[in-house]
């Protein structure tokens, strides 16, 4: 018995350390800091969607939830679909331009990066110096 208490109690301490070891690696924070952000983002975007559908609206004068019709005693609310179509139609414009812009940023640091690199450092006083001493032994 003693013997089979010792073996769970390492199985669970080494469960615990790779558990601990999973999440903190950096892509599992990255991950919740992404939901986090994802969900605050889709509160922009309702409210965003909110905005056109209430022009939308009144361009045509009515709500599209309430747009629906009438088989026999099935009612048909056809205009629900329409209002999910529109929002996520709204949705896909918002999360391209926002990808679009952080692409961009991206691109512009990728770009200081390489400018960084290929940039060829000051030389400093000593290294000048050297140099035109090897010049003047040359010749």
């Amino acid at each position: 018995m003693n013997i089979k208490k010792g073996v769970e109690k390492v199985t669970k301490n080494k469960t615990l350390q790779e558990f601990k070891e999973f999440i903190s690696r950096g892509n599992i924070l990255d991950m919740a800091v992404g939901v986090v952000m994802g969900t605050a983002f889709k509160e922009i975007i309702n409210s965003v969607v909110d905005i056109f559908m209430g022009l939308i609206g009144l361009v045509i004068g009515t709500n599209f939830e309430n747009l629906s019709f009438t088989i026999r005693n099935a009612t048909i609310n056809y205009g629900a679909f329409i209002q999910n179509v529109i929002d996520f139609l709204v949705i896909a414009v918002c999360l391209f331009l926002v990808i679009k812009i952080m692409a961009a940023f991206h691109r512009k640091k990728e770009e200081e990066v390489k400018e960084e690199i290929a940039a060829e450092p000051e030389k400093s006083d000593e290294v000048k110096l050297l140099e035109e001493i090897r010049d003047l032994m040359k010749k």
